[in-house]
């Protein structure tokens, strides 16, 4: 049994580490920790769990909590998370961390988003944790930086695309809505009920989100050069989920059904990504709570443009069901293990 550490559990995503890991029949969670509830049982924060995650919270101590887990999910903000991971990786612990702390290669990218990096000896050892991409480099890794939620569902978007060289890289647009959880638990006037009821907003416009570097670090890698992306990220009315629409336009005519061909081949075995029949297209309502991404792929008829659509819960694929898949694959437990659940619907 996996003895498994949630550095972080009082946010959104980690108490969505709780709720997959508890169907996990090889893991055992024996540590959670909240600065901010030390000393409350987790089912007092969130009933949910109430009769089967009566946990106390624990102080944020790395050497103490190192003692009872094999792993840990650090579901820490940006800098805080780099406070803490390298006495786990000394202590010889396997980390999965679901901050933006190692997921950018260079330190200097990092600092400008962000702000100076604490430990930039660890970039370089630490693995971008998207499956899909980077499976046999994940297996192999003490340190996995689970990627952002927009980027999962840009870059998953794009891969066929750019690693078969069929877009203009100068051409690349992606308009992404977010469900308000992916904002974070703590309290935000732009957050509040009557500030998002009703209403569907742009936000950090003009090339301003921190995920930017970090979509074009992975695309980059992919095309196997350097690019430019417009991103501009929209906030939703709803609970959770993200619906990304790419644009870009193709090097030659090419044809939607020739595209989702295409899809189905790069992604053939597996299990989290779905491409649709052509014409259909994903919606957030059949990913709702499992770590599906679903792509649909069109060519607009006037321009020649082609339209990726993909769609995955932020809190699950977007998060702590990738950060469980990375868990998978870390450990050699086979990858779906603890995530076969369906989406939840209506």
């Amino acid at each position: 049994m996996l003895k498994v550490a949630i550095v972080g559990a009082s946010g959104y995503t980690g108490i969505e580490l709780v709720r997959i890991l508890h169907g996990h029949p090889e893991v055992a969670v024996t540590c959670i920790t909240s600065e901010q509830s030390a000393g409350k049982r987790l089912s007092d924060i969130f009933p949910s769990v109430r009769d089967r995650y009566d946990h106390v919270l624990e102080n944020l101590e790395p050497v103490r909590i190192a003692e009872k887990a094999d792993l840990v999910f650090t579901a820490l903000p940006h800098k805080a998370a780099m406070e803490v991971v390298p006495t786990f990786l000394r202590l010889k612990k396997k980390v999965v961390d679901l901050s933006a702390d190692y997921r950018l290669k260079s330190a200097e990218e990092y600092a400008a988003w962000y702000e100076p990096h604490l430990n930039p000896e660890l970039l370089d050892k630490s693995v971008y944790g998207l499956p899909e991409l980077y499976r046999a480099q994940i297996a192999k890794a003490k340190l996995v930086a689970n990627p952002g939620c927009y980027p999962t569902s840009i870059i998953l978007g794009l891969a066929p695309l750019l690693k078969n060289g069929i877009i203009d890289l100068c051409s690349i647009v992606a308009d992404s809505a977010s469900g308000v959880s992916g904002a974070g638990r703590g309290a935000k006037v732009d957050n509040l009920y009557c500030e998002v009821n009703d209403g569907y907003k742009a936000y950090g416009v003009g090339g301003l989100h921190r995920h930017i570097p970090e979509i074009e670090q992975e695309l980059g890698n992919l095309a196997g050069t350097g690019l430019r992306v417009t991103f501009t990220p929209h906030l939703v009315p709803m609970d959770r989920g993200i619906l990304s629409t790419i644009y870009c336009q193709p090097r030659n005519t090419v044809s939607s059904g020739k595209l989702v061909s295409l899809y189905r081949e790069f992604y053939e075995g597996e299990a989290f990504v779905r491409i649709l029949p052509e014409g259909s297209f994903p919606s957030t309502a059949f990913v709702r709570g499992a770590n599906f991404c679903d792509i649909g792929l069109a060519v607009d008829r006037r321009t020649g443009r082609i339209i990726v659509v993909s769609a995955i819960d932020n809190l699950v694929k977007g998060a702590s069901g990738q950060a469980v898949q990375n868990m998978n694959v870390m450990c050699g437990f086979p990858e779906n293990m603890g995530l076969e659940g369906l989406a939840l619907f209506p």
